[in-house]
């Protein structure tokens, strides 16, 4: 997606949790908008932090992990770092968790309350270095829109 796309998707987001205050309702919509809108995926969804662990909240995709220890795979990593983790090859990410065989590209962001991770939104894709700094630099207003609309 050009930067373009990410500013019209990003109108979408804002517009689809104007008033929204309930997370759950805030993040199903969230990623059924993603898995709408973006190409090449096989997998949108949130972890909510809770306690030392990842636990699976709402997504689009498979059958998912359901926790993921802090600091292990992409999502734990992101965590534990408060990064974005962009994975070209998760086959070559030490510890990748391999939720889904087919998933070959990652890109997972933090979600923030008050400058403190409460949960990350994961994206796979069965393409191999799918995600760019495009889609990161979008992906990461997006999801400022999403804390914003939520947390703010």
């Amino acid at each position: 997606m050009k930067p373009q796309d990410y500013e019209s998707l990003n109108r979408q987001v804002l517009a689809l949790l104007e008033g929204e205050d309930d997370l759950i309702a805030a993040m199903a919509n969230f990623t059924a908008l993603l898995n709408e809108q973006l190409t090449e995926l096989n997998w949108v969804g949130f972890y909510l932090l809770r306690k030392d662990e990842l636990v699976l909240g709402p997504f689009q995709g498979k059958v998912a992990c359901s926790r993921i220890p802090l600091g292990k795979g992409v999502c734990g990593t992101a965590a534990v770092t408060n990064q974005t983790q962009r994975v070209a090859d998760v086959h070559q990410f030490d510890g990748h968790i391999a939720c889904d065989s087919a998933s070959n590209a990652e890109i997972v962001i933090p979600v923030r309350a008050q400058g403190k991770v409460v949960a990350v939104l994961d994206i796979d894709s069965p393409k191999f270095d799918r995600f760019d700094e495009e889609d990161q630099k979008g992906l990461e207003i997006l999801i400022k829109s999403f804390e914003n609309c939520l947390f703010d």
